[in-house]
């Protein structure tokens, strides 16, 4: 979690794609959280994983609402996303859940992160068009830089 944080606060916080966008990897951590951790420990995990985030991003609880949020839903989507003969405490991986299935999985994951941070962050409707653009290219950045870290998570 504090490697994830650190590359986030001190690389990925200062890269801009397209001039708008701006990975935010830390997500993954709630994509990583097997299935048979207790949902308050997910929601804890969340929350404190977001509160790093704020303090070091200058986003005071834009980061912690969103990852709150996103905690809530993963353990319901992991069920939901999980192969029905799986084990009770299935670590998400593509091996353990297919290829396809994981994709699905972190892309929800990193969308229903993105949306609520975003909508946090800007707070009105007045600039939509920015702000879904801004949305859509950090979520697609987002989540192919997550599959590349997992590209290297499986070979180990």
């Amino acid at each position: 979690m504090l490697l994830l944080v650190a590359f986030q606060v001190l690389v990925l916080n200062h890269l801009q794609l397209l001039g708008c966008g701006i990975p935010l990897i830390f997500v993954a951590i709630l994509v990583y959280m097997p299935m048979g951790v207790l949902k308050v420990g997910v929601l804890l995990w969340g929350f404190v994983t977001g509160m790093l985030i704020d303090v070091f991003s200058n986003t005071p609880g834009v980061a912690s609402g969103a990852m709150t949020f996103a905690a809530l839903v993963q353990p319901s989507l992991l069920k939901l996303m999980a192969p029905r003969d799986a084990a009770e405490d299935i670590t998400p991986t593509m091996q353990t859940m297919g290829t396809w299935n994981y994709v699905r999985y972190m892309m929800i994951i990193f969308l229903m992160h993105h949306l609520v941070y975003f909508s946090l962050e800007c707070f009105s409707f007045y600039h939509i068009a920015d702000v879904a653009l801004l949305m859509v290219t950090s979520w697609v950045s987002s989540v192919l830089l997550a599959l590349l870290f997992e590209s290297f998570r499986k070979k180990k």
